[in-house]
């Protein structure tokens, strides 16, 4: 019957549903790009935050008085850092309440802050002076400008600061332990006695193997410097170290340990480097020092604004040492 019953196909695509090609079963629906759009974690941090917004006006204190002295009123931006400061840290925004809790705090902090100046807390406080002053000092280091040096300012400099860039010489070497303890105090002797049955033989561990005692660390240490050796055997044993030559058994050297026979694979004595090695590190260095002499500068004109007054030595150091002398058992 004509009219009577729809069109299968047009109901489908009037619905959504359209079939494919060969009479395939119907391919499911794509989620519209609303619908993804609305699964967006940034739209929900977004909403999120307005919502915040909103909870702090109704309760944001002095709201009717924009002039009034005593007013507190907290900018979009002060919420926008509560928010980044909480979600860096939680690792997500907080919840409403979480953020009229911040608001709260943030509110109470400051009213505790201007009471505190109000009875005037920050003066003659060691902490608070020490943080301003603290804070003077970032303030001039983000004021203080320095230029780029020439490289002939830079070799300049270098020639006349060789010293800072010295590279500390290094040794590598082998040792045989003989312990006071196992030896019963003729460690040296025994030392002694094996150097020179050692005399004109090689470092191989296999030729020595049993003439000495078993150390704790290692028996074999490559390229240490003065400093390095210094923290493992005391720095009188590495200064005698860095004297001896290599290619022979020599000592006997005291360490904290007891005493040690040594045999020197190679030594590098200190150098100063090239300045194309350490041009970087000079540039660095010059740095540093033109910025703490323009704070320098900065700072002696502050100073010259002021008259600083002392008590004379004498009023100080008698009653100084009298207060310790009584309070000595």
């Amino acid at each position: 019957m004509i009219g009577s019953g729809a069109d299968p196909e047009r109901t489908g695509r009037a619905h959504g549903v359209g079939t494919e090609p060969g009479g395939s079963a119907p391919a499911p629906a794509q989620p519209s790009s609303r619908r993804r759009w609305l699964r967006e974690p940034l739209l929900h941090f977004l909403l999120a935050g307005l919502v915040l917004f909103v909870v702090y006006g109704a309760f944001k204190p002095g709201s009717s008085q924009p002039d009034a002295p005593d007013r507190i009123e907290l900018t979009k931006d002060d919420l926008l850092q509560l928010i980044i400061g909480w979600s860096a840290q939680m690792k997500r925004p907080p919840t409403p309440d979480e953020m009229r809790q911040l608001v709260e705090n943030s509110v109470r902090e400051e009213i505790l802050y201007r009471e505190a100046l109000a009875l005037g807390l920050d003066k003659e406080d060691t902490i608070v002076k020490r943080r301003m002053a603290q804070k003077m000092g970032f303030l001039a280091d983000d004021l203080t400008t320095v230029r780029d040096p020439t490289t002939a300012e830079l070799k300049a400099w270098f020639e006349a600061n060789a010293e800072r860039f010295t590279l500390p010489g290094r040794v590598s070497f082998r040792h045989l332990y003989f312990s006071p303890d196992r030896r019963s105090g003729r460690a040296r002797d025994a030392a002694t006695r094996i150097r020179e049955q050692l005399a004109g033989r090689s470092a191989d561990p296999s030729a020595t193997m049993g003439l000495a005692d078993r150390f704790m660390f290692q028996d074999y240490y490559g390229d240490r410097t003065l400093l390095q050796v210094a923290n493992t055997f005391g720095t009188s044993f590495a200064q005698a170290l860095f004297k001896l030559q290599p290619g022979a058994w020599q000592g006997p050297i005291e360490s904290g340990y007891g005493w040690h026979l040594i045999w020197v694979d190679s030594i590098t004595p200190d150098r100063v480097p090239a300045f194309e090695e350490v041009e970087p590190a000079i540039k660095d260095a010059w740095t540093d020092e033109q910025r703490a002499e323009s704070k320098r500068k900065a700072f002696d004109v502050m100073r010259a604004r002021y008259e600083i007054v002392l008590p004379a030595p004498s009023e100080v150091i008698a009653p100084a040492a009298s207060t310790f002398a009584g309070a000595a058992p």
